[in-house]
């Protein structure tokens, strides 16, 4: 079974509460979860004008094909109340697709490995948490290198 990675975030309402109803939505609908990151706060990146988030990443095992994860993670956002209004809005729930195994894929809908997650360190913070060594299938690189690397800035505290 490939091990799936996904990103948690939100910045609406109860944030915890949020990503605990989604983390068990993930477990009931996706597959079980192996690994799980602690939860990060940073200030909003992209649209910046909005609350801080919380974030956390999931190692997911799933016999899910990708393309069923999506549309399954999806239907989790939409069920805790989810509305998509703007690009990088906020919102009480985002759950991303950031690796599924080594899969390489670029469809209309859906691009895996994520294509932004090298220069989100809100994304590699709690990834390098659970998952320092892994390879980017595209990029060859840790996930340890990466971060490293990062050209984001911003700050990413672990919350309490």
């Amino acid at each position: 079974m490939p091990k799936l990675y996904l990103l948690l975030g939100g910045n609406l309402g109860d944030r915890t509460l949020y990503l605990q109803q989604a983390r068990e939505s993930i477990a009931a609908q996706v597959g079980t979860i192996t690994k799980t990151s602690s939860l990060y706060e940073t200030a909003a990146w992209g649209k910046t004008d909005q609350p801080a988030f919380l974030n956390q990443v999931l190692e997911v095992e799933t016999i899910l094909s990708p393309e069923d994860v999506l549309q399954t993670i999806n239907q989790v956002e939409h069920d805790l109340g989810r509305i998509r209004t703007e690009h990088w809005g906020a919102r009480v729930i985002d759950i991303d697709i950031l690796f599924y195994g080594n899969l390489v894929q670029q469809t209309q809908r859906l691009t895996i490995p994520h294509p932004q997650l090298h220069l989100r360190r809100f994304t590699l913070l709690p990834l390098h948490e659970i998952a320092p060594d892994l390879v980017h299938p595209v990029l060859k690189q840790t996930i340890n290198d990466l971060l490293e690397s990062c050209p984001d800035k911003l700050e990413v505290h672990l919350y309490s």
